[in-house]
């Protein structure tokens, strides 16, 4: 099922230790840097994986992608997507890490018009090289209109603590609330599609 293979593709971004590029290019006119709960966000890396799929990554000034705290994702497809499909899929790829990860933790929120829903979670990992670091993702599932033509976005920010996982997830937890407070209030810029990508 295409649906699948590129929600798939969008779930194991954060895992890809996709290099940041030089000058990315802005595939979808989003004006920056982008501020993100009084922090400013820039763009690092962005990618077009498919026809109708276009990826955007954000970090602060100060990260990189090797080993960054904070970073924002913007997962545009241009077209109509089924967004309850999509959530399931999101929320079973994190339930089918709890065996394996005792920190994974998923939940689910529903806009009170039925138009978003928020998925947010919790995973760990102890890479054999590396620190151990725990990282809480909230993603929001968003449908969009241009003209007559419907689109659909999964806006996405992850936040890491590394070392002790315990400590790490501990205080992660304590943000929860104003994290998942900020994903909701934020303004999602106009998206425009800047490439002749024929759609």
């Amino acid at each position: 099922m295409m649906i699948k293979k590129i929600l798939f593709l969008v779930m194991i971004a954060l895992f890809s230790g996709a290099k940041a590029q030089e000058n990315a290019t802005d595939l979808l006119s989003i004006p920056g840097p982008i501020e993100y709960d009084g922090i400013e966000f820039y763009l690092t890396w962005s990618k077009q994986p498919s026809k109708t799929l276009f990826r955007q990554q954000y970090l602060p000034s100060d990260e990189r992608i090797e080993d960054f705290t904070q970073l924002l994702d913007f997962s545009y497809f241009n077209k109509e997507i089924e967004m309850e499909l999509a959530v399931r899929q999101k929320v079973e790829s994190i339930q089918s890490r709890e065996e394996k990860d005792k920190f994974a933790k998923v939940n689910v929120t529903e806009s009170p018009d039925g138009k978003e829903f928020i998925v947010d979670y919790y995973i760990s990992e102890a890479p054999s090289k590396g620190d151990s670091f725990v990282e809480y993702n909230i993603y929001r599932f968003k449908e969009m209109q241009q003209g007559d033509q419907k689109k659909f976005l999964i806006l996405s920010f992850a936040k890491r603590n590394y070392g002790d996982l315990k400590g790490a997830a501990k205080a992660l937890s304590k943000q929860r609330d104003h994290l998942l407070a900020t994903m909701i209030e934020y303004k999602i810029p106009e998206i425009k599609v800047a490439t002749s990508s024929g759609n």
